[in-house]
């Protein structure tokens, strides 16, 4: 049992580790575009990362779900997982008997469900850290210098550079002072939306990605080949990110805003002032962007997933014919 955990444990970390560097500076340019100000469009917006905060501004706040994706992953794939073997227990009598559509549909719904718990405090201190240059110009906008030129003029803060000045000097530091200034339920702001992105997105996320899988096999009996895992997940990835783009928008604005400049009093209020100021176009904000890194991410995360499946199971099915022999 401790190997097949350790090997479980390692395969999920090479996963997770794997998608979240090679996703995480497209996630960086998708929710300056969804939660920042001032981007004409998805290339605006990597130039302007680029030339003001260098190559380093696209991997800001990538160390707290680099550090956590092997627990979030593991509580993820682990519950749907059991979740459909538990199903598949109670309405077939075995665990291992392949689930129907509408098994599929609760167990990925309820999968979205628990994800939250575990994913909203490291999407905050992720958009927190990823928005911090974003925050200090708008902050600069808001405010003015006191006093005046010889012409009588007032001088914008704007004009002046203050270099170095941080918000959050790193992961640890922004969850403490987001526990101080906001208390623990400052950790779970955007929960909510969270919860309309995750639940019918990974329901989007496992059903595309089963379909897919059936689709690609040579007959109903064989395994899924590797590449055809592969282009399922990537091709499932994107269409869940893609469809889940408006409640994303909504769950990055409110994990943005701080309490220092609260700007939304709940998640209605946020679609309502969105629209209000920037018309039905803001919640399709990064659509592109996360249809593009959605597959790459996804199909890492899937093939890595199957492929230990596949391994664990063997494992346990010589095992249980070496207990026969004996």
């Amino acid at each position: 049992v401790l190997f097949l955990n350790m090997n479980c444990f390692l395969s999920l970390l090479a996963a997770g580790a794997s998608s979240v560097v090679v996703g995480h500076p497209l996630d960086t340019v998708k929710t300056r575009l969804q939660a920042g100000k001032g981007y004409r469009n998805t290339l605006h917006c990597i130039l302007t990362i680029y030339r003001k905060e260098t190559v380093m501004g696209f991997f800001k706040g990538l160390s707290f779900p680099l550090a956590t994706i092997t627990v979030y992953n593991s509580v993820v794939f682990g519950f749907f997982s059991n979740t459909q073997r538990l199903i598949s227990k109670y309405r077939y009598g075995d665990g291992w008997h392949p689930c129907g559509m509408l098994d599929l549909t609760v167990a990925s719904m309820l999968t979205g469900l628990v994800s939250v718990g575990v994913g909203a405090p490291v999407d905050l201190v992720k958009i927190r850290l990823q928005m911090q240059m974003q925050t200090q110009t708008v902050l600069a906008e808001n405010l003015h210098l006191a006093g005046s030129v010889s012409d009588g003029t007032n001088i914008p803060l704007r004009s002046v550079d203050i270099p170095g000045q941080r918000l959050y000097r790193g992961p640890i530091h922004c969850i403490s002072s987001i526990l101080q200034t906001e208390g623990l339920q400052g950790l779970y702001r955007g929960a909510g939306a969270m919860m309309l992105r995750d639940i019918p997105g990974y329901t989007l996320y496992f059903i595309p990605y089963s379909v897919f899988c059936n689709l690609l096999k040579p007959d109903a009996t064989s395994s899924p080949h590797p590449c055809s895992i592969w282009l399922a997940g990537g091709l499932a990835g994107s269409i869940s990110w893609v469809t889940a783009t408006p409640a994303d928008v909504v769950k990055s604005r409110m994990q943005a805003d701080s309490q220092r400049q609260r700007k939304y009093r709940g998640i209605l209020h946020c679609i309502i002032h969105s629209y209000k100021t920037e018309g039905a176009q803001v919640f399709f904000r990064g659509a592109s962007v996360n249809a593009i890194r959605g597959f790459p991410m996804c199909a890492t995360m899937f093939l890595t997933y199957e492929l230990s499946l596949q391994f664990f199971r063997s494992l346990q099915d010589k095992e249980n014919i070496f207990v026969v022999k004996e």
